[in-house]
């Protein structure tokens, strides 16, 4: 390995042949370049849209109802209801696993906009009636003030938490801490404002929104004994999936709805989403490496092809050194060096090039939310680099095994 004669020799074979040794390194280094890059944007791809997933409980699913589609005990299909305060307790003393049940009631209904006013400013946002729990499933942040309590709650109080929005339209420059909005003629303080923590939108922007505690929104807006839908979250190691379909046939028993009438309830499974998205991005990892190692495959190959001409133009050579009592090791250990060689100098410019072409688009996207920290980390790179060198292995092995089979006499006879 360290035989400076060897190392002569090699750099002599491939100074002979530049042009043939630049096209073969260059079908190495493609090929590790390609898979380095497909890598780096598969995962820049991921990390920016399960990034969008930060601050949300990925364990959780929505529950509304929606108009039967099946008649039962009396009652004809088409027949409306609506989740009410009993159905609280109900879920919340029956269904096990759940980690958090927060009923939930929007002003207007579902993306509804409301006329919202401060002094001789008004604006249109979503208002919530909230327990203080939906922190734990929505994607914000307080960076000012505080989050709904359970003293807000038990106590009926008129305050509210304000997302960003709000604040820019209603107040700025002010500072809207204790200060109070005008929401359908109810005047409410403000107690905290809120901002999203991720670029995804679960339903209306969460900047935009406005809580009020839950108690205070049913008798501030005629709301009583209304429920219009429950967040649910999982227990850690508990399937969200389980939950709600406990929940559906709490639900069904108690407002006699048909239990095989599936479109009775409406949901939307935040754990199912996720997972979803999960295993695309890991199919497009498998694509990306499954693509890149084939393109190093073709590029070993081309390194095979190559050293097995060279061992042709190089038959009476190999005969002439057989013959003065070159070892079979010798000869095998040139040839797989050379091969290790055009390989190692190529998959580290290949590297170095997807690595660098990376670090352009990282600068280029900035913090774009589409597409965020291309990159792969060093396992990966390394992992990488051991199959590109196994592979140049390989390509060295076959025509080493080709060079041992000819015959000292016949290779000194050879033209």
């Amino acid at each position: 390995m360290f035989d400076n004669d060897r190392w002569g020799e090699i750099w002599n074979t491939l100074s002979r042949n530049k042009l043939r040794s630049f096209l073969t390194m260059f079908g190495v280094a493609w090929g590790i370049f390609m898979l380095v890059v497909m890598l780096g944007m598969g995962n820049g791809l991921k990390n920016a849209v399960l990034g969008g997933f930060e601050g949300f409980a990925t364990n959780s699913c929505f529950l509304w109802t929606m108009p039967t589609t099946k008649p039962y005990a009396g009652f004809q299909k088409g027949r409306s209801f609506t989740f009410d305060n009993e159905d609280i307790s109900i879920i919340r003393n029956n269904v096990p696993g759940i980690a958090v049940c927060s009923p939930q009631l929007q002003l207007g209904g579902w993306q509804s906009g409301n006329n919202v006013s401060y002094g001789s400013k008004v604006g249109a946002f979503s208002v919530y009636g909230s327990e203080p729990e939906v922190i734990q499933v929505e994607a914000i942040r307080l960076p000012q003030g505080r989050f709904l309590n359970h003293a807000d709650l038990n106590e009926e109080r008129k305050v509210a938490v304000i997302g960003q929005d709000v604040v820019d339209q209603l107040f700025k420059p002010e500072d809207p801490i204790g200060k109070h909005i005008k929401i359908n003629g109810v005047y409410f303080q403000v107690v905290g404002v809120s901002k999203k923590k991720s670029s995804a939108e679960m339903g209306d922007n969460p900047d935009a929104k406005i809580y009020v505690p839950f108690t205070t929104f049913q008798k501030a807006f005629n709301a009583l004994n209304e429920v219009h839908w429950f967040t649910l979250v999982a227990e850690p190691g508990v399937d969200v999936g389980e939950v709600e379909k406990q929940v559906r046939q709490l639900m069904a028993r108690k407002h006699r709805v048909d239990p095989t009438d599936e479109s009775a309830f409406g949901s939307w499974n935040m754990q199912e989403f996720y997972g979803k998205m999960n295993g695309l991005f890991i199919g497009i990892g498998g694509l990306s490496w499954f693509v890149g190692i084939c393109t190093l495959l073709a590029g070993a190959i081309g390194i095979g092809n190559i050293m097995l001409v060279s061992i042709q133009e190089r038959t009476k050579e190999i005969g002439i050194r057989r013959s003065l009592g070159a070892t079979p090791r010798n000869i095998t250990g040139q040839i797989v060096q050379e091969a290790l060689t055009l390989t190692f100098i190529a998959g580290y410019f290949g590297l170095l090039a997807g690595v660098g072409v990376l670090e352009a688009i990282r600068s280029v996207a900035g913090d774009a939310d589409y597409f965020k920290n291309p990159g792969v980390d060093l396992v990966v790179a390394l992992i990488a680099f051991a199959v590109l060198i196994t592979s140049g292995l390989l390509a060295g092995l076959l025509p080493a095994r080709r060079a041992m089979a000819i015959k000292a006499v016949d290779a000194l006879r050879a033209e």
